[in-house]
């Protein structure tokens, strides 16, 4: 097991916030989510804001910005961004390629308006094509993979690290734990970034986490802020025709039952030969995770 660095944030004995660098083994860095009630899902939301608030003002950044996909993670980060930096200091980028659903592109466009707050929408596929016309003569015929999937991810960072360096914005990754562990992730693509708010957060927290703030808005506006098709859409890279991340992963609850137990040092779940597959894969991507942007560690400096 390796050694994972994460930036912690936790209430301090005077009830103000405080940060720090917890650098703990994989396998007890952080504890089981299971069945947060409603109270439990909005202290863990006040902390992931509390959190990004309070890294921008460290790191001497007042705009942040992420690459909004139409998925959940970027729906998440960008909600929480909102409410810790102000819509007026939020810019989304909507990036699209030829994969990119047109219901990705609707989603994405209803929440950016949803949340108030400013997007771009930039199509990559220019810059796409330029990358697989210089590369042909070197792939041959070599058929489309994992490459020229990355290829997109790539670009797409580059185009989000020239907004950081331009309009020195912070860049907020939008991974979560379930696929960095899986190294479902691009090096140098979605990985970019100064910070990875939703990094300590299961795919199934990531669920259960939008759909509180769903409640809560429709209680108080009669609406609900992130697009329902959001939550209920398969949940997708878009980097091939008709993929989804179950092609690549397990279904999401069956993975984060087998993380939950490894990162907590309990028994595996009755997985068999999944649950040890899962866990190869786990310990084979820690050079990934090590290459990531430091992760609000907020879980388990708080009790969760």
């Amino acid at each position: 097991m390796g050694l994972s660095c994460h930036l912690f944030f936790r209430r301090g004995p005077d009830d103000n916030f405080q940060t720090g660098l917890m650098i703990t083994f994989d396998n007890t860095s952080s504890t089981m989510f299971q069945q947060l009630d409603a109270s439990q899902l909005d202290r863990l939301e006040d902390l992931l804001i509390q959190g990004i608030l309070n890294h921008l003002a460290q790191t001497g950044f007042s705009q942040c910005h992420l690459g909004l996909s139409g998925g959940l993670d970027s729906a998440l980060v960008a909600y929480l961004a909102i409410q810790a930096a102000g819509k007026e200091n939020l810019t989304c980028l909507i990036l699209p390629s030829r994969f990119t659903s047109q219901c990705s592109l609707d989603d994405a466009i209803e929440l950016a308006n949803n949340l108030g707050c400013r997007y771009e929408m930039i199509s990559i596929d220019p810059l796409y094509a330029g990358f697989l016309d210089t590369l042909r003569p070197l792939f041959s015929d070599i058929p489309f993979d994992t490459t020229e999937e990355n290829l997109q991810s790539r670009i797409r960072g580059t185009i989000l690290m020239a907004f950081s360096n331009k309009f020195h914005s912070m860049l907020l990754a939008t991974g979560n734990k379930s696929e960095i562990a899986m190294g479902y992730c691009t090096l140098y693509g979605d990985t970019c970034g100064g910070l990875m708010p939703i990094g300590d957060l299961y795919k199934m927290e990531v669920f259960a986490l939008c759909h509180r703030i769903n409640e809560k808005s429709l209680l108080q506006s009669g609406k609900e802020v992130i697009p329902r098709a959001i939550l209920t859409k398969p949940p997708s890279a878009e980097l091939r025709p008709n993929q989804t991340d179950q092609d690549s992963l397990p279904p999401y609850d069956v993975l984060d039952a087998v993380l939950q137990a490894y990162y907590s040092g309990r028994c595996l779940p009755e997985e068999g030969e999944l649950a040890e597959e899962i866990i190869r894969t786990v310990e084979s991507m820690e050079f990934k995770r090590h290459q990531c942007p430091p992760v609000l560690a907020v879980k388990a400096a708080n009790g969760f």
